[in-house]
């Protein structure tokens, strides 16, 4: 069977091809095709493989493929190595008014292995898919995220309209002197939407305010933007250019934010390291993300050594001189807009590369959050949650929309922080769950005795929040917390508010503006309300895919974020643990998550983990792990899981710790648990 399909891109080839060029960027292009690189294949060319899986209905079918024909900005071609056998070719024409005609054809045999998939799928299913791949990546080369009909564009102008609304009441779009208007558009269009165009219109409108304070004292947003241009240049001198990746391994402090938004300026992509990795994960990631050179904190040399070598190596203490000698200096416009690699937490494995570019023309990012989120211009905002994350380095980039002062402190510190809001009167805090946990943990004259009623918003994210947790927090320091919920490759996927954490204990929330939310089988099918399924969001900030190669599952445009949830008759999210961690003990389904709330609720455990270990009579059983406040015995915990939960959901044993094992961003390490049981059955 064959099918053929075209398309009419408004580009030239060459234009075009820059999207399609790589087999794995193709597979984005579709719901329903998933395409991997396979170890031994860097650059895409003749002999090039790659795995290819095809979804059709809820089968994946395919193989591995080798790339038989690749001629830049006219076609490329694979056939089947392994699997299914099939064939693919995408050929570009240039048509007379400078246009592309895109040609997308696919050939498979049946009967045979496909034979399966085609009793499964008609011509037609097949058809829809090619379809589809076609049309997204053709809008993905005009950069339109839909078709050009009348109504859709009504529709979308109409949402960007509320969008602009959310951003005009927390001040991120204000008036402006009409004298620096041109100076603002000039810095957009040779920066692009990166940190570095968020520094550099601050510096034009509010020069001379506090952008920055670290325990270095205090930088204004007109300091940083020369500063960071002088560093840039400089890194341009070293041998840094545009579209070089960089890494970035440093503490929340001023050298952290002048070398990623440097590194904007050089046109650069900024990859983050996380402070925490030992040196073989940094060696492994550098090597297979491939920066020409790293900027780290001096702390860091050691355990750096391997990944830096025959890399060009900055130390965070040189920016200083790099600043001072090519003061007054900038770099050339660098063409691009740099992108940022950020690394999953490596909680149940290596660490992979989630790539962000830009997310097309929608304001849906910084109004969704802000249209739950009191968050407004001039903030005052204490910044705890680690930069190089995800969550960190998002409200970071929201703080430059709105203007915002970032309060930055290079090691977490309870006590520090409540000082630090007391100190500047703080309105936002930016934490991670086990932040909270910590600060709660204060004594009660330590805590009493700073004054932190000026603050507004407690934005926390990174990990699961208890619904005990939430609870003693807001008892403690008022209805000022809000929880979100989200993941490193999705971005943002839902946000409780206090008011939601209050009337539904351990809810994540609703979806923010421009953020679609399904719970699905495993079969792609929508579960009912109240019934358990896999998260999958969509949004404009979803990942691109991660830098190795590979994907998370997507269908109909949503990405899986790894989880189970369900949905209350509010429509407010549950999670109910991660979609690797469910258990099956004596044929029931069980969830640790479940077990790990109803143990942080007994008054003497401060957290609970639990996971699943190997049970001869009921295949799996539990194993719980605590942290305790006061003394209680195993028996105690267990029924007091037995009080609220059914039989089959009391773990085997009860494990006391004295503290779990986490990651920087507070997310508890599994794996290791796991490791420390199998070393205590010896």
């Amino acid at each position: 069977m064959r099918i053929e399909k075209q398309v009419l891109v408004a580009a030239s080839p060459a234009e075009v091809w820059k999207a399609v060029a790589d087999p794995v960027a193709i597979g984005r292009f579709s719901d329903r095709l998933n395409v991997e690189r396979l170890k031994g294949t860097n650059e895409p060319g003749v002999g090039s493989r790659y795995r290819v899986l095809l979804r059709v209905g809820a089968v994946p079918v395919g193989g591995n493929v080798e790339l038989i024909v690749y001629e830049p900005d006219r076609e490329l071609q694979w056939t089947t190595v392994t699997g299914v056998d099939h064939r693919m070719r995408l050929r570009l024409r240039e048509t007379d008014d400078g246009k592309t005609l895109m040609t997308l054809r696919f050939a498979y045999d049946s009967p045979g292995v496909f034979g399966t998939v085609a009793d499964l799928a008609s011509v037609r299913s097949v058809s829809a898919i090619m379809d589809h791949l076609l049309a997204r990546a053709a809008g993905h080369v005009e950069t339109r995220d839909m078709p050009a009909n009348p109504a859709g564009l009504v529709r979308r102008a109409a949402h960007e309209l509320g969008n602009a609304v959310v951003l005009a009441k927390a001040g991120i779009i204000a008036p402006m002197n009409p004298v620096k208007l041109p100076l603002v558009g000039l810095s957009a269009v040779k920066w692009g939407a990166t940190l570095a165009t968020g520094v550099a219109v601050n510096a034009i409108r509010s020069p001379d305010q506090v952008m920055l304070i670290d325990e270095a004292g205090s930088v204004t947003w007109k300091q940083l933007d020369a500063r960071t241009s002088a560093i840039a240049a400089g890194l341009r001198d070293l041998g840094v250019k545009p579209e070089d990746a960089v890494g970035l391994m440093a503490r929340n402090d001023r050298r952290f934010v002048e070398a990623a938004v440097a590194i904007a300026k050089v046109g650069g992509d900024v990859l983050l390291l996380n402070t925490a990795f030992a040196s073989p994960q940094l060696t492994d990631v550098c090597k297979r993300e491939g920066p020409v050179a790293i900027i780290h904190d001096d702390e860091f040399s050691a355990v750096l050594e391997g990944a830096c070598d025959g890399r060009i190596r900055v130390l965070a203490s040189e920016l200083d001189g790099l600043a001072a000698a090519n003061a007054g200096k900038s770099p050339p416009r660098p063409g691009r807009s740099g992108r940022v690699t950020i690394l999953t937490s490596g909680t149940t494995g290596t660490p992979k590369g989630a790539q962000r570019g830009s997310i097309g023309l929608t304001l849906d990012g910084p109004a969704g959050i802000l249209s739950m989120i009191p968050w407004h211009s001039g903030m005052q905002t204490v910044i705890a949650a680690p930069l190089f994350h995800a969550w960190g380095l998002a409200n970071f980039a929201l703080g430059l929309g709105l203007g915002s002062t970032a309060i930055l402190r290079r090691r977490f510190d309870p006590e520090s922080t409540l000082a630090d809001i007391a100190a500047h009167r703080a309105e936002a805090l930016v934490v991670v769950p086990v932040m909270l946990q910590r600060i709660l943990e204060l004594p009660e004259d330590v805590r009493s005795s700073y004054d932190v009623r000026s603050l507004k918003v407690v934005a926390v994210s990174g990990s699961p929040v208890s619904g005990e947790l939430a609870q003693r927090w807001m008892d403690a320091f008022g209805d000022n917390l809000y929880n979100l919920y989200g993941s490193t490759e999705v971005a943002t996927a839902s946000v409780a508010t206090p008011a939601d954490m209050r009337a539904a204990p351990g809810t994540v929330g609703r979806p923010p503006r421009g953020v679609r939310l399904k719970l699905l089988d495993h079969e792609g099918i929508e579960v009912q309300q109240g019934q358990i399924g896999r998260v999958f969001v969509g949004n404009a900030m979803l990942f691109e895919g991660y830098t190795g190669g590979g994907d998370k599952d997507r269908v109909d445009g949503l990405a899986s974020t790894g989880d189970l949830g369900r949905l209350d008759e509010a429509g407010r999210l549950f999670i109910e643990g991660r979609d690797d961690e469910m258990i099956v003990s004596g044929g029931e389904n069980v969830f640790p998550k479940e077990i790990e709330e109803v143990l942080a609720s007994h008054p003497s455990v401060v957290e609970a983990a639990a996971i699943g270990v190997s049970d001869d009579a009921f295949g799996q059983r539990l194993r719980a792990f605590v942290v305790l406040r006061e003394s209680v015995g195993e028996d105690a915990l267990k029924q007091h899981v037995r009080a609220h939960l059914a039989n089959y959901k009391i773990p085997r044993e009860v494990i006391v710790l004295d503290e779990l094992p986490r990651n920087a961003t507070g997310k508890v390490l599994k794996r290791e648990l796991e490791n420390w049981t199998d070393e205590a059955a010896e």
